[in-house]
């Protein structure tokens, strides 16, 4: 689980950093945009635990 919550979460700040890049939006939208992504990796993080606990609980 911490390997993918990683790996998510780089995803979601490279995206933010790439498009803020891609459309010149600047550094005030660009961290907008990384916390935005942050969120939502956030809420595929959450999901993922909720699903993979009710295959296999935590003892």
């Amino acid at each position: 689980m911490v390997l993918v919550g990683v790996e998510v979460f780089a995803v979601a700040i490279a995206a933010g950093w790439a498009l803020a890049g891609i459309f010149e939006l600047g550094d005030t939208v660009g961290h907008g945009l990384m916390g935005l992504f942050s969120l939502f990796a956030l809420y595929i993080m959450v999901q993922l635990w909720r699903r993979a606990t009710s295959i296999e609980p935590i003892r």
